[in-house]
């Protein structure tokens, strides 16, 4: 299930708020066996995320599907959250048609919640002046969403995302040659799909350190493709273009009135969103 972009801010009894957590979102799963996880795309990541794995076997039951979020603690060594909002399944017994809080009030006494593992607290009214906590705070935005409502596959409007910084995922379409002692390649040239076209967004030159910027160019090269994926016109002398798959989150001002992002920084790879699924977010 995923939540629509709004510009609305509300407070109403009949919504929950959370936080938007920025991480890969993760389906949990265990059948009497080893948990297992999945990303958006249906591709296990256990290897990825063995201490999630343990923590699972651990501290959940032994048959569910659960709904969250893997958070990594940038710094040194590597930590993660696996943060849980929802649940879809326990005991052999299928939860998606349940009202939202009732399944959240499950998923809560289904684990018991110790590092790695934590529960997706929420905010029941106050929509309003949650929003302006969180983006006292710097988050993400929040999500809103029915408190009723069933869980249901694909993007609904009854959960829906209130953003406090503005930023989406692009597809990259090609790159520029770096300059000076810059190494890997100066921008990404980035795009969105409207009408079954890739349409132009514009180049994003900073916000990569300098491992960053050599193993993207490495993969790129692997990707290579003689013709522009994009519909528009894209003017840049030293551009290369490359098979538009790759999906990045990308901060950002603003649109510019020709359809082009202002002042956009690099938000890190999105390995979990299909690049077909890439279009503009409303503003």
């Amino acid at each position: 299930m995923l939540a629509t972009v709004t510009d609305r801010r509300f407070t109403d009894d009949d919504w929950i708020f959370e936080r938007e957590l920025d991480g890969l979102r993760t389906l949990s799963t265990r059948d009497g066996w080893r948990p297992r996880l999945w990303n958006r795309k249906q591709r296990s990541i256990d290897l990825e995320f063995p201490e999630l794995v343990d923590a699972l076997s651990e501290f959940g039951g032994p048959r569910f599907v659960a709904d969250g979020e893997i958070v990594t603690v940038t710094d040194t060594p590597r930590r993660v959250h696996y943060y849980l909002f929802d649940l879809l399944a326990l005991d052999g017994e299928d939860l998606r048609s349940q009202p939202l809080i009732r399944r959240k009030a499950l998923l809560r006494n289904a684990f018991r919640f110790h590092d790695p593992l934590r529960y997706c607290e929420h905010r029941a009214r106050d929509g309003e002046a949650y929003y302006q906590y969180a983006r006292a705070q710097g988050w993400e935005g929040l999500i809103a969403k029915r408190a009723d409502s069933p869980y249901l596959g694909g993007r609904s409007e009854h959960w829906l995302k209130f953003k406090c910084v503005r930023g989406q995922e692009f597809v990259v379409g090609g790159f520029t040659d770096p300059q000076g002692s810059r190494a890997g390649f100066g921008a990404l040239l980035v795009g969105y799909h409207e009408h079954g076209r890739l349409r132009y967004a514009g180049k994003v030159g900073t916000g990569y350190d300098h491992a960053t910027l050599r193993t993207l160019r490495a993969r790129l090269d692997l990707m290579a493709q003689a013709e522009s994926p994009f519909a528009d016109e894209t003017r840049e002398p030293t551009a290369h273009w490359v098979r538009p798959e790759l999906v990045i989150q990308v901060g950002f001002s603003e649109w510019t009135t020709q359809g082009r992002l202002r002042h956009p920084r690099f938000g890190g790879l999105r390995g979990d969103r299909p690049a077909t699924d890439v279009v503009r977010e409303p503003s």
